[in-house]
């Protein structure tokens, strides 16, 4: 579904996500947040979909929380699924965020809310909220600190200041750097390699990758086993199965 100022276009298998709010650099204000909503529905709902891809318009991915929609009394939140409708969502299936610009604040809390991450080497990531007397609270605390080592997540937390796409990639926070203009390009091609993989097991890499976060292994691997037991059941692992043995490509049905 696409609005004034989300849009969202289908590639293949894919979902294209674009924040498009190029004057404001893209900045989440209340119609930005359900319009993002509203795609991840779409994405979500339609099995002939099965991984997303988010950017921004105009060279930006996002500056995070539109102050002055704030200042007039709009959220930025969709109630129960956090900032931008993301940084709180459950979703089944893999989110790819394509980075050029600016990653700020929110914006970079969007991307961290992304299974994986696809940025220019001239990106800019940086959670600057402690300069405005806030913290990042859409993700960006909680986050932060348990996908790089802690001292590093605490500078980004306490300094505010950016850093590169490519010194986030150095850091483990980003998993393919992209000539400046072809972050969306590198992300569709990432997102053509999941699409090769069965959606049934992609969904449960997320589930028990959330399930299995902060819990003992012993309740982790009972998680696990729960997970699996309904897998082994489906009709993708006999295909998958079948078509390895028969030396040909898979036809996934997500059933």
């Amino acid at each position: 579904m696409s609005t004034t100022e989300v849009r969202a276009e289908r590639v293949g298998s894919t979902l294209l996500i674009t924040i498009d709010r190029p004057k404001a650099r893209n900045a989440v204000n209340a119609a930005v947040a359900a319009g993002l909503a509203a795609a991840l529905d779409e994405l979500e709902s339609d099995p002939a979909l099965r991984v997303g891809v988010l950017t921004g318009a105009g060279g930006t991915f996002c500056a995070g929380m539109d102050l002055k929609a704030a200042l007039k009394g709009e959220s930025p939140e969709v109630e129960g699924r956090g900032f931008g409708g993301l940084t709180e969502a459950e979703l089944t299936k893999p989110l790819i965020a394509a980075v050029e610009g600016f990653a700020m604040g929110g914006g970079f809390e969007l991307a961290l809310g992304c299974d994986l991450i696809v940025a220019a080497g001239d990106a800019k990531f940086a959670l600057p909220e402690v300069k405005r007397g806030l913290i990042a609270a859409g993700g960006g605390v909680i986050r932060l600190p348990k996908r790089i080592p802690y001292h590093l997540a605490m500078e980004f937390l306490l300094t505010g200041d950016p850093v590169s796409g490519r010194h986030a990639a150095e850091l483990g926070l980003v998993n393919r750097v992209a000539l400046s203009g072809e972050a969306t390009a590198v992300a569709l091609q990432l997102a053509e390699q999941l699409v090769a993989n069965a959606p049934l097991a992609l969904a449960a890499v997320k589930q028990l990758a959330r399930a299995a976060d902060g819990r003992p292994e012993r309740d982790a691997f009972a998680a696990q086993r729960t997970i699996m037991n309904g897998l082994m059941a489906s009709a993708d692992v006999h295909e998958g199965m079948t078509a390895f043995a028969e030396r040909r490509a898979p036809e996934w049905t997500g059933k």
